[in-house]
């Protein structure tokens, strides 16, 4: 069984990625390429090399996330020592009653 290879022009896989960035909210890669005649693994590796082409900007935090994120960040600190300490609690009954 023989497949032949289709090569698509620079053009039609904008145009696809175009296409499947505007509706990506509203429908998956596997959705736009089935309605294109495109294979869904070629169109997400378009889109991939895409995105790592054309990085986007993330806008800066706003003062109440900010805040939300050092409140979270401080909030791990705390869970990661608990764990620890407990870990090391436990080591230490585990001795004591063998």
């Amino acid at each position: 069984m023989s497949s032949k290879r289709v090569r698509f022009s620079p053009e039609f896989k904008e145009q696809m990625v175009r296409a499947f960035l505007d509706q990506e909210a509203t429908k998956t890669v596997s959705q736009v390429a089935r309605e294109n005649g495109v294979g869904t693994e070629t169109l997400r590796v378009w889109v991939k090399k895409y995105r790592e082409a054309n990085p986007q900007e993330e806008e800066p935090l706003t003062i109440s996330e900010r805040a939300r994120l050092a409140e979270v960040e401080r909030e791990l600190r705390e869970l990661k020592l608990e764990r620890e300490f407990l870990g090391k609690a436990a080591a230490f009954f585990a001795k004591e009653y063998r």
